[in-house]
């Protein structure tokens, strides 16, 4: 009895031993890559200069997207690309009526089970605005990643093609998300909330007071932080339930600035003025009296300022509360006038204003 249990031993042993040598000499199924779609609304990324040497001098959107993907090659190491035009401007050309647009298109992608990131191929000088928005009303968990570059594709040390490749991993990478829309530029990984352009004529143009989410190194993503402010799926806002944003208008603070942009603006229908302020959002003396008159015709009066970092103290400077004024907190002119332009599709009452834009 003891040598046949010896033997039913050896022999189940054996084919044990083969089993498990069988499962380490069969490769691993590759991950399946994930599925990206760029949507290409033109910009410096897409532009052509008439000689390697023009990097500031350029004209915008040239490229199609097709020839953006093709162009770099690399993109099919990381996702399944696929590309899309939705506009060919450059973006100071952007409008609401393009955001929205834009927006809905995102949205619905978002929605694809067959879509598990999208990138946005963007001009610079207003990307910061539509990330920003883009964050606030999409709302989904997929990484939206909006991408621009500072030199086109005909220049010397043109930066796009790298830009696009790391905008496609960081889109790729189930890490990216629900960290809202972010920007993917100069290896930097940073929020559509709070990053800005703050230099024109160098690749490293964009950065945040509070600095970078994370980097992008040879493809790969790194993280530092998360973002905190309410943002896609914990947002009110919802892209499918805005067809039109009201005017906003930005009137910038300066010495001896006069009361007649605000005034015009007030004629001109904005039902908000950004008032971007010197210093802490400061409004000068002679200009306080036109401000309240606006607030007493319905106008809402949102101070915020002018410099690059800080944020804007309530009822320092002038009393917000006596007024019934709101103020813009960390976010700079530019980014209040999309906030402000959403929270009025919500809500006209100055309290629940200030509140949005604490929250988000």
């Amino acid at each position: 009895m003891h040598t046949l249990h010896r033997l039913i031993n050896s022999v189940a042993m054996a084919s044990l031993f083969t089993a498990l040598s069988a499962c380490a000499q069969t490769p691993a199924a590759p991950a399946a890559k994930a599925n990206i779609v760029v949507l290409a609304t033109g910009g410096t990324i897409a532009g052509a200069g008439a000689s390697a040497a023009n990097s500031a001098t350029y004209q915008a959107a040239k490229v199609p997207v097709e020839k953006l993907i093709a162009g770099v090659p690399e993109l099919a190491d990381l996702a399944n690309v696929r590309g899309a035009q939705v506009f060919q401007i450059a973006s100071e050309s952007f409008t609401n009526e393009k955001l929205v647009t834009l927006g809905k298109r995102v949205a619905a992608l978002a929605k694809d089970p067959g879509v598990d990131g999208i990138v946005i191929t963007h001009g610079t000088d207003t990307l910061e605005e539509t990330s920003f928005f883009l964050t606030l009303v999409v709302r989904t968990d997929k990484p939206i990643v909006v991408v621009g570059s500072m030199r086109p594709g005909t220049a010397m040390s043109a930066d796009g093609t790298l830009n696009l490749y790391d905008a496609v991993a960081v889109a790729a990478d189930k890490s990216s998300r629900g960290k809202g829309a972010l920007i993917v530029m100069n290896d930097d990984i940073l929020s559509g909330r709070d990053a800005g352009k703050r230099i024109n004529i160098k690749t490293n143009a964009f950065s945040s007071q509070w600095g970078a989410l994370g980097s992008v190194v040879e493809g790969k993503t790194y993280w530092f932080r998360a973002p905190v402010k309410r943002h896609t799926m914990a947002s009110e806002f919802d892209i499918e339930k805005i067809d039109t944003l009201p005017m906003v208008a930005i009137v910038y603070g300066s010495g001896e600035m006069g009361t007649f942009a605000a005034e015009a603006a007030g004629k001109a229908g904005a039902k908000a003025i950004i008032h971007a302020g010197t210093g802490n959002g400061s409004v000068p003396n002679y200009g306080v009296d036109t401000l309240k008159a606006l607030r007493a015709q319905g106008v809402h009066i949102i101070r915020s300022a002018r410099v690059q970092d800080g944020f804007v103290l309530r009822n320092s400077e002038q009393p917000d509360d006596k007024y019934d004024w709101v103020v813009a907190h960390d976010l700079n002119p530019q980014k209040a006038k999309i906030l402000a332009a959403l929270a009025l599709t919500k809500t006209r009452d100055t309290k629940e204003l200030q509140r949005i834009f604490w929250e988000y």
